[in-house]
């Protein structure tokens, strides 16, 4: 049996700056790195054309030719990663595990059935912090709980990321990682997938563009948005690196960063978010859940352009612009009462950049039920959001093209009726 010691790729899909990697070199000899296309996750995709697993796939795909440049290779599994571990445990003698480490509930509990499994072993599983600046119980306000509101825990977190030091870990030991020949990865086919349409956003940092940012990022039409959400989520770009780009440039597009943090803490601290209102009072909601109004939501054909035509972006590209987030999940919730959890689960179904933590938080913000939310009394009016932010009709034009013909819908709803109706609602439910 060869001994190794293995490095566990997750939401952390490139070699420089990478945490757990960076340490695992530097610690151990005969690193092997691994990575697993989880069946736990992937089984419950219904779109086998899905964008973010082709993308994973190609990312893992050159992670492997840029080891094999480096004498080694990526040991590329699919399965079920206690069954995938026990099958390692068996062919090789593992001297320890290392990995980053990840704050959703589902991603915990695989982590301690694993370091558990390891345990029985005698392998230790290291863990490291890497997609995040800083990670939940480094937060804390004054009774060492974590924070609700999003300002004091920005102003916080500001305070403390001036005064830390963040180094690139680019400095990698090389000559520790296990020499091996290629080894075979599973096609998108073996896992029952097929290649998407859909393309993905550069993974480069536009300097130029994250410097207005605070200018352009409220008009739809314009190129103000960096679309680097979905590299953030599986990590083929360092958090680390992006953060200090953004110190430097602009610091509204720092604070978006925080705010993906805030969500991130929020998450890890109360799970129950996931199904539940953050403020318990909200549940009582009585939603109408009219499945039509839905379906009409759904495919852009509500009679609302600036909605309509966020949904077809969603649709045809797998990104909505972040002004117009805010403005359709306003409308599903409030226009047309029906569940935020809907509109947050075809979110999580179409998203490039779909992140339980931060879609989860902007539902929530939208409906008036999560923590910091927008009072429930403010209902946004698409006709002025469209004035304010789509007065040439560009974006709208861009997306809809029988806008202004009889072939485009009535409104689905009267927005004036529609408006008190969400506030009789939601007040009647939170007095009862």
């Amino acid at each position: 049996m060869e001994k190794i010691s293995l490095f566990w790729f997750r939401r952390d899909l490139r070699l420089n700056d990478n945490t757990g990697f960076f340490y695992a070199l530097q610690q151990e000899k005969n690193v092997l790195p691994i990575f697993i296309f989880d069946k736990n996750i992937l089984d419950k995709l219904e779109e086998k054309a899905d964008a973010r697993v082709e993308f994973i796939h190609d990312q893992v795909t050159k992670l492997s030719a840029e080891l094999e440049g480096k004498g080694s290779s990526l040991l590329v599994k699919y399965g079920e990663p206690e069954a995938i571990f026990k099958s390692l445990l068996a062919e090789y003698e593992l001297e320890g595990v290392y990995t980053n480490r990840d704050y959703e509930p589902y991603a915990k509990s695989r982590d301690t059935a694993i370091e558990n499994l390891l345990e029985e072993k005698g392998v230790p599983f290291f863990t490291f912090k890497d997609q995040l600046i800083f990670e939940p119980g480094e937060i804390l306000n004054g009774s060492g709980e974590f924070y609700k509101v999003f300002t004091p825990f920005s102003r916080v977190w500001l305070e403390k990321y001036n005064k830390t030091n963040f180094s690139p870990l680019d400095e990698l030991n090389w000559k520790n990682l296990f020499k091996s020949d290629s080894f075979p990865i599973p096609s998108l086919a073996d896992m029952g997938f097929q290649h998407s349409e859909i393309s993905i956003p550069s993974k480069t940092a536009d300097e130029e563009l994250i410097s207005h940012y605070d200018e352009k990022r409220n008009f739809p039409a314009v190129k103000g948005t960096s679309r680097l959400g979905i590299h953030l989520r599986f990590g083929t770009i360092s958090i680390r690196k992006l953060a200090k780009t953004a110190a430097s440039l602009n610091a509204t597009f720092l604070n978006e960063l925080i705010w993906r943090e805030f969500y991130m803490f929020i998450l890890a601290y109360n799970p129950a978010v996931i199904d539940r209102a953050f403020k318990p009072a909200y549940d009582q909601i009585p939603w109408r859940n009219n499945e039509m109004e839905f379906e009409a939501w759904c495919k852009g054909l509500t009679g609302y352009p600036i909605v309509d035509a966020g949904m077809r972006e969603l649709n045809e590209t797998g990104f909505m612009h972040n002004r117009v987030r805010m403005i359709v999940a306003s409308f599903l919730t409030k226009h047309l009462l029906i569940d935020w959890r809907w509109g947050e689960a075809y979110f999580a179904k179409k998203l490039l950049d779909y992140e339980l933590a931060s879609n989860n938080g902007g539902w929530q913000w939208a409906a008036g039920t999560g923590t910091d939310a927008q009072p429930y009394f403010r209902v946004f009016n698409p006709t002025s959001q469209t004035e304010k932010f789509d007065k040439d009709l560009k974006y709208i034009k861009k997306w809809i093209p029988e806008f202004q013909t009889e072939k485009y819908p009535e409104p689905i709803v009267d927005h004036k009726f529609a408006r008190q109706r969400a506030i009789d609602t939601y007040k009647s439910a939170l007095n009862s």
